[in-house]
């Protein structure tokens, strides 16, 4: 079987292709930077450059392949990859293509809790694009993870106070929300992909627990031994920013935005025990453990 990750460099696609591969599947790793990919291609993948800019990449891409996993998204993008031209217009156009090359099935990342009437729009993109792969006839699976560790918890937390010793959270920083780790979503969309029959049409992927800004930082701190420090921006003062940024950056601004959120906007906290009876070979990675793994790649001892 050959399969097309798309976004293949990023924390999803990167792990689905080495599991693929692992696997024994032919792979065809499609990125804008196939520089980034060489790693993936010593490991036997088909690294190909693309952008769901880009139709006529996007049809060479999935040419000959039997089924794609779409795992790229711009949230934070600008510009030409604003998010309005990738994870719209891009995800329709690579739906098109697939089509177009006989493809058998197409696993599209979404996010829990996407819908047309969400407060921000890359949920309500999101769910967008879920209708239009419904209607394309083709078969498909559609993932919904919550928020990935690599960003919400370690990029845009974390990751401060081991490289900087401070950490600058938006808002109170004290709603509560799911976290999943990138490897464990891409166990579930291997599944999705090289699965016959594949489990359902949709599914939704949750980590172990429900944390907070202020407790994420607070682990941090206390499996680094470093002191805890944390600053907080006002989420009007970050609304107001966003306003700002949004002509300039919107990626950022719609960040923002999201972060400024009060934390009954919108619910953010799951139980993932249905997922774990449903699934119990895949062992979902706590939020410790995620740290604890962090914490060593920075070279700092691991406090208890």
């Amino acid at each position: 079987m050959k399969i097309l990750v798309v976004g293949a460099s990023g924390v999803l696609g990167r792990s689905v292709v080495r599991r693929l591969i692992e696997q024994g599947h032919g792979v065809r790793a499609m990125t804008r930077t196939p520089q980034r990919a060489q790693d993936l291609a010593a490991l036997g993948a088909e690294v190909v450059a693309g952008d769901l800019v880009d139709s006529d990449s996007l049809a060479a891409a999935c040419a000959g392949v039997d089924r794609v996993l779409a795992s790229a998204h711009s949230l934070l993008g600008r510009g030409h990859h604003a998010s309005e031209h990738v994870d719209a217009a891009g995800h329709r156009a690579l739906i098109d293509a697939a089509r177009a090359a006989g493809v058998q099935r197409f696993v599209y990342t979404s996010a829990l809790g996407a819908s047309p009437t969400h407060l921000v729009d890359f949920f309500r993109t999101k769910h967008a694009i879920e209708l239009y792969l419904k209607a394309s006839g083709l078969a498909h699976v559609i993932l919904r993870p919550t928020a990935f560790m690599e960003q919400h918890v370690h990029q845009f937390n974390g990751q401060g106070l081991l490289d900087k010793g401070r950490i600058q959270l938006i808002g109170p920083g004290t709603k509560r929300r799911n976290f999943v780790a990138g490897d464990d979503v891409a166990q579930f969309a291997v599944l999705a992909l090289t699965a016959d029959p594949p489990s359902g049409p949709m599914l939704e992927i949750v980590g172990p627990g429900n944390f907070s800004n202020n407790e994420v930082a607070a682990l941090y701190a206390r499996l680094s031994g470093k002191p805890l420090r944390v600053s907080h921006l006002p989420a009007g003062v970050a609304r107001l920013l966003s306003k700002v940024a949004t002509p300039l950056h919107p990626g950022a601004a719609r960040l923002l935005r999201l972060l400024a959120l009060p934390d009954d906007a919108f619910n953010e906290a799951f139980d993932s025990a249905p997922l774990q009876r449903a699934y119990p070979q895949i062992r979902l990675t706590t939020l410790e453990e995620f740290v604890q793994a962090r914490v060593a790649e920075a070279g700092v001892p691991a406090q208890r």
